[in-house]
């Protein structure tokens, strides 16, 4: 999972491969990576959000047609996550200016 990673304001960025990679699994690593520990000590993802749920929505993502990306934004483990149906993941501390601000 190719990454950037700023400590000077808690951002992180990861890819995954959305026809072969499980998008929740892919936010557990991008959120421990951001986080700087191993992704079996943060909570479990299911006590935010339904994992299957970010993996439906990447299989719905793949199966119709369009150039369409669709995004999906919650907070876990005291981070902004968004995944996007492309691919990309963004891990951002909730203090840092424009976490989820800026282009794609």
């Amino acid at each position: 999972m190719p990454s950037t990673s700023d400590p000077s304001d808690r951002r992180y960025e990861a890819t995954f491969d959305p026809a072969g990679d499980s998008a929740s699994e892919a936010v557990l690593d991008a959120v421990g990576a951001a986080a700087d520990v191993d992704p079996l000590e943060l909570e479990p993802l299911y006590a935010v959000i339904d994992p299957d749920a970010i993996d439906s929505l990447c299989a719905h993502a793949r199966r119709t047609a369009g150039n369409r990306t669709h995004s999906l934004r919650f907070t876990y483990a005291g981070f902004d996550v968004d995944v996007r149906t492309d691919g990309r993941i963004r891990v951002s501390d909730p203090s840092s200016a424009g976490a989820f601000a800026g282009g794609d």
